[in-house]
């Protein structure tokens, strides 16, 4: 394979079709991850920018390995993440139904069109004997198909059928270089002979997806092909069929293909379904919002401008150009995706905020219900002072919980996690003491953020000498359990006078 690019000229790659269709056509073998999410992202923002049609379909042929568990994944996903689509699977369409697992039919009349033709033709080699052929002639036993049964008379065929062998159906690849202008990586070009007559159909008649993805992509006048790299390699075969499919009539054209880079995990490995940071659910189970899982998807292969990397799906959308992607190797980074979030978490309205959290927080048991008309008063009120206090200061929706639990807690005592606890210097105790006394006769009135903030500052910086960190942190630990909390003094506030006192004390007793 020759590949020759500009990935940043325009001129070098297609032009883009004005009646863009595009299509995501995942197969429902596992959990929704996030290489998929990006092919899918990609061709929603390429045909919302070009305002052409986003078909979404499935590509279940596999009865071993597909699942509709997988398929209900994989809807939730993208409903999940907004990436609406404007025909296939539960909303219909032209070209339906949108499932290849009942296209069955279709693919047979394909099948005996191409073989009627002469365009495909039975194969009754077994693999066996094809890697029993290639040693013979001293090619490596693995080398591949050789051409075998292209030419077989017609008693050739009907002698391998006495023996009650059933044909595999396969494409008569031409003898001639394959190319074509791939809308990411420019120019590309497979030499003669570097790839062999491939199967469509299985001896036992079940169609593959080298015959089901490219009929399904003509039927449905499907005319950008954006898929993964890892099918570079499959291109010609899906060329040449459609040639044959034009020819038939079945294709009004061929479309434009666009292979979109891999997603790299870490040590420079490809991203495995199997890495943890591929899970989509489980990022959204960590708390990455729709927006900030997106942002940072986009990224990897291309970006909205030089040194900008946080956008709304609205600014993609309006810039976004496939053409733009580059063909480099994306590399996930979850640190980098993570602080992404972060910056969409602090654009959400407060109340948005808090609507989004309330999941997560009745997941870790800290409120009575997962919808904010069905808290009680209590935490409504709590939850509404710390909204402004948490917001900025989370990454991910599930630390909300970390930094809330001790204001939703009604516990008169707080066992320091092991961190907090040995941030706590032998003054804790006579630090606890002076700010009790500092604070007990304080009127409930008067139980105020600035209020306590000049108090204990006087008390225990100005009177009592201690720096800030060793003043402030023994009154932390004692609210909050943790080391790193909420603003303290707004803290104390909403904790309320009766709270923060019993914390303190019993802190105390407890060191």
């Amino acid at each position: 394979m020759d590949v020759m690019t500009d990935e940043h000229d325009h001129d070098a790659k297609p032009d883009l079709p004005k009646d863009l269709r595009v299509r995501f056509c995942p197969s429902p073998t596992g959990t929704p991850h996030v290489g998929m999410v990006r092919t899918a992202l990609f061709n929603w923002a390429q045909a919302r920018h070009s305002h052409g049609t986003f078909v979404f379909r499935i590509e279940d042929t596999d009865a071993q390995r597909d699942s509709e568990e997988s398929y209900r994944q994989i809807l939730e996903a993208l409903r999940w993440l907004g990436l609406d689509w404007d025909e296939g699977v539960e909303v219909g369409g032209p070209d339906g139904p949108y499932r290849q697992s009942e296209r069955g039919d279709i693919y047979r009349d394909v099948a005996r069109q191409l073989l009627d033709a002469g365009y495909a033709y039975e194969s009754y080699s077994t693999a066996d004997e094809i890697k029993a052929r290639n040693l013979a002639a001293g090619r490596p036993a693995a080398f591949g198909y050789d051409g075998y049964d292209r030419d077989l008379s017609e008693e050739q065929r009907q002698a391998f059928r006495d023996q009650g062998r059933r044909p595999a159906l396969r494409i008569r690849m031409p003898d001639e270089d394959i190319a074509f202008d791939d809308l990411i990586r420019g120019h590309i070009e497979f030499k003669a002979g570097s790839v062999p007559d491939y199967v469509i159909v299985r001896p036992n008649g079940d169609p593959l997806y080298t015959l089901t993805n490219p009929v399904d992509d003509a039927l449905m006048r499907i005319n950008v092909v954006l898929r993964g790299e890892d099918l570079l390699s499959s291109t010609p075969r899906q060329i040449v069929l459609y040639r044959y499919l034009i020819k038939l009539g079945i294709a009004r054209a061929m479309p434009l293909f666009g292979h979109l880079p891999y997603v790299m995990g870490q040590g420079k490995k490809k991203l495995s379904k199997r890495d943890p940071e591929s899970n989509l659910f489980l990022h959204r189970e960590h708390g990455f919002i729709p927006e900030g899982l997106l942002n940072y998807l986009a990224l990897l292969g291309w970006s909205i401008g030089p040194d900008r990397d946080v956008f709304s799906m609205d600014e993609m959308v309006e810039h976004f150009d496939i053409r733009d992607v580059k063909a480099n190797p994306a590399h996930f980074d979850i640190d980098k995706a993570v602080a992404i979030n972060a910056e969409h978490i602090r654009m959400l309205e407060p109340q948005d905020f808090l609507n989004r959290s309330l999941p997560y927080l009745k997941r870790d048991g800290l409120v009575s219900a997962e919808r904010w008309q069905d808290l009680s008063d209590q935490e409504q009120r709590i939850l509404s002072a710390a909204a402004p206090l948490v917001q900025p200061r989370v990454r991910l929706l599930g630390e909300v919980s970390g930094m809330v639990g001790s204001l939703l807690s009604q516990e008169e005592y707080l066992e320091p996690e092991p961190d907090a606890r040995k941030q706590l210097k032998d003054s804790a105790g006579q630090v606890l003491d002076l700010a009790i006394a500092a604070l007990q006769d304080v009127p409930e009135q008067d139980w105020k953020t600035d209020h306590l903030h000049g108090l204990l500052t006087q008390a225990l910086v100005d009177e009592g000498g201690y720096k800030p960190r060793l003043a402030f942190g023994p009154v932390r630990v004692a609210v909050s359990g943790r080391r790193v909390s909420p603003p303290l003094f707004e803290s104390l506030e909403i904790l309320g006078k009766r709270t923060t006192l019993r914390r303190m004390a019993n802190l105390r007793q407890n060191l």
